[in-house]
């Protein structure tokens, strides 16, 4: 009995230990942060692996999760520091905290590096653009994964407008602006902005290309070369809308610019456009003048533009039925053809140049027969058709082929030759079916493609809405700490820039009050002397008008005598036009004088009268140099002279009190009223001008001076004739 409780107990515990080693094999989630450790900040990016083929990321808190078994070996692989390995001994979370000299080293050592790693993962995008198109994508998410521990917008820019180049090249025109919108997004670009204009006008969205290339018309720093790019785009645009016109207009923009800065090629593509844009609105004259001139400036340019030029403007005489100059013309594409034939075969080159794959011999010689067709000249054109066979059966190309095929065919059957063309036309069935089960292929691997396009493209957006979301999360993270750490400084200094504020404030108000007193000053003092300055012309018109008069009637003495104290008159008041205030009695004498000489000329009309009361000290005021002549003027030009009998004019001084008088101009003439409706227009004008300063005179000195001068205008009777100006002077200044 002993025995068996000894061997149940061995069982036992050989169950205990197994059931032990089962469980230390089962895998369990660990997790941890990686943070810089003397800066206390998270570590984003930082890649997690474990010996067991575990995989992880920090995310932008610089946390993880990981599935591990007992025994281990977790790796933290980080660009930024040096890789760090852990041994998984029990199921506790693992915090690693990087060293900061570790980290920064780390940094500087794989900055150069990671740039030098972008660039060449975008030239290998940009190499494999034409040969493998899913490489090339790849190329250009792999230089993006580069970039998403750096955020360099204007790299993500490059990387999203070579995307764009390579899915145009391939004709995915809407994916190629999908990926310029999203180039244009992380920095803005005129040469971007462009690709994305011409990429519209590929996909046939001619509305927001112009609306593309419009916005760049009036951008700045734009080269010349971008400009005639912008304005040939518009008007590949408008052609696209059928506005023949604005076409034609930014073609022409872009055509003169091109000449005047001497871009050879632009001036050739412009002037084939022109062309036809012309050719498109039937105007066969512009456009023939256009295609002449394009074709002599490609004739200086590489072999290939040049017969580019010729088979489009080939093209145009034949819409226009010009056989002959498109035959000849086409004739010329064939030996430049076969000339660029005969030199890449020189030069060992197994294929044509890009820029003839949609120019072969095999199509301008089925073009050739075409038209030698439409003639009816059969016989000519059947060793065009079969030329263009046998270069088509060559290049394998099986469109041309089984279109020449089947023209031929035609042709025969023209001729009466059925056996021929029933010969013929079995051959183009043959060559048909073969194109059909061609295309069915061709088909499929679009589909294809298109898939792993869509796939491909679909992970590149995933990359960036991860970074952008990682970047959220982060900056959101490190705004609420910077935010928790920085609040009391920021009330500090806030508190300091108040304070500092009011006292600049408080400065500025006092050096801006100060400045603009002495500038309104200065204003009122510039405005015065423009206004003194300027004697009533008409005054001065009239006045050599009565010495013209007494010449006239050989009074010479007269004559002399007016223009004697007219002079006197002008000198005072020249000599007077420099000072703010003169005294009143010299004023006096001046409008004394200047009444005289009025009253001379007009001495039946008035009479006048100078009066100044004996208490009044006239040399006490000062008065404005020829204030009042304006007010005495119009007494005597706009009242007394159209008086039917002699009126009178009466200037008076009154002592109002101590410190005050009043002068009076006082004339019985015909009145404000009546005499504004006698005025001519030009009158009108110079009573506006000569009472408008009087106006401004009497306000800056007031504002200068304290309210010194005071005009009153009125009626001197009630049945409004006769005119009352009453103008208070006050003594101070």
């Amino acid at each position: 009995m002993g025995f068996k409780k000894f061997i149940l107990l061995i069982v036992l515990l050989s169950c205990v230990s197994a059931f032990s080693q089962i469980n230390q094999q089962e895998k369990f989630e660990i997790k941890g942060v990686v943070k810089n450790k003397a800066k206390d900040m998270p570590i984003s990016g930082v890649q997690l692996s474990t010996s067991s083929g575990e995989y992880a990321r920090t995310n932008a808190f610089g946390k993880y999760k990981i599935k591990v078994r007992i025994g281990d070996e977790l790796l933290f692989e980080s660009s930024e520091f040096e890789t760090v390995q852990h041994r998984i001994t029990n199921n506790e979370d693992v915090d690693v905290l990087v060293e900061d000299d570790a980290l920064q080293s780390a940094t500087r050592s794989t900055l150069a590096n990671k740039n030098t790693l972008y660039k060449a993962y975008l030239d290998s995008a940009h190499q494999f653009k034409k040969k493998d198109l899913g490489k090339s994508i790849d190329y250009i998410r792999i230089s993006l994964e580069q970039l998403n521990t750096r955020g360099d917008n204007k790299e993500r820019a490059q990387s999203f407008s070579a995307l764009g180049e390579i899915y145009e090249y391939h004709k995915q025109y809407d994916l190629a602006i999908d990926n310029y919108k999203e180039s244009l997004q992380a920095e803005p670009a005129i040469a971007t902005q462009i690709l994305l204009g011409n990429a519209y006008i590929l996909n046939k969205e001619y509305t927001n290309a112009e609306k593309t290339f419009q916005e760049l018309v009036a951008a700045k720093k734009v080269g010349v070369y971008q400009k005639i790019q912008i304005y040939e785009g518009l008007g590949d645009a408008y052609k696209g809308l059928q506005d023949a016109n604005k076409a034609v207009v930014n073609y022409k923009s872009g055509l003169q610019l091109a000449k005047q800065e001497t871009v050879a090629p632009k001036i050739t593509d412009l002037s084939t456009k022109l062309a036809e844009a012309y050719a498109a609105d039937e105007m066969e004259e512009e456009a023939q003048v256009f295609f002449d001139s394009s074709l002599e400036a490609a004739a200086k340019e590489a072999p290939q533009k040049s017969l580019e030029v010729k088979e489009r403007a080939a093209d145009f005489y034949s819409q226009n039925n010009l056989y002959d100059k498109e035959i000849a013309l086409r004739k010329k594409s064939l030996e430049q053809l076969d000339l660029l034939k005969a030199s890449s075969k020189k030069k060992s080159e197994t294929a044509e140049p890009a820029q003839l794959n949609s120019i072969t011999s095999q199509g301008i010689n089925y073009k050739i027969a075409n038209t030698l067709i439409v003639q009816g000249k059969y016989e000519e054109a059947i060793p065009y058709l079969e030329k263009s066979i046998a270069d088509a059966k060559t290049d394998d190309d099986l469109v041309v082929r089984k279109d020449a095929t089947r023209k031929l065919s035609e042709v025969h059957e023209f001729k009466g030759e059925f056996t021929k063309a029933l010969e013929v036309y079995r051959a183009y069935a043959d060559v048909a079916d073969t194109l059909y089960a061609r295309k069915e292929q061709e088909i499929a691997r679009a589909e294809r493609l298109s898939k792993e396009i869509a796939a491909k493209q679909n992970r590149i957006t995933g990359l960036e809405k991860d970074k952008e979301l990682s970047d959220s999360k982060y900056n959101l993270a490190k705004t609420k700490e910077d935010l928790f750490t920085a609040t009391t400084k920021k009330q500090q200094l806030l508190i300091y820039a108040l304070i500092f504020g009011m006292l600049l404030f408080g400065l500025a108000s006092f050096f801006f009050y100060r400045s603009n007193k002495q500038q309104k000053l200065a204003n009122n003092l510039l405005a015065l002397k423009s206004l003194r300055s300027q004697m009533n012309p008409h005054f001065i018109f009239n006045a050599l008008n009565s010495v013209n008069n007494y010449i006239s009637k050989n009074d010479e003495r007269s004559a002399n005598r007016f223009l004697s104290e007219f002079s006197t008159l002008m000198r005072a008041v020249l000599e007077n036009s420099e000072e703010d205030f003169i005294s009143l009695s010299k004023e006096l004498e001046l409008l004394a004088l200047y009444v005289k000489l009025e009253h001379s000329r007009f001495p039946d009309k008035f009479s006048y009268t100078i009066t100044t009361a004996d208490t009044i000290d006239v040399d006490a005021f000062q008065i404005p140099p020829m204030l009042l002549q304006p007010y005495i003027e119009n007494a005597i030009w706009h009242g007394l002279r159209y008086k039917e009998e002699k009126g009178f004019l009466n200037i008076s001084l009154r002592q109002k009190d101590q410190e005050t008088i009043e002068i009076i101009v006082e004339d019985n003439g015909i009145g404000r009223k009546k005499s504004a409706a006698l005025k001519t227009q030009n009158q009108k004008k110079q009573r506006s001008q000569g009472m408008g300063n009087i106006t401004k005179r009497v306000a800056i000195l007031n504002d200068m001076y304290k309210d010194k001068v005071r005009v009153l205008v009125e009626d001197l009777y009630e049945d409004e004739t006769g005119t009352k100006v009453i103008l208070t002077l006050k003594k101070e200044v």
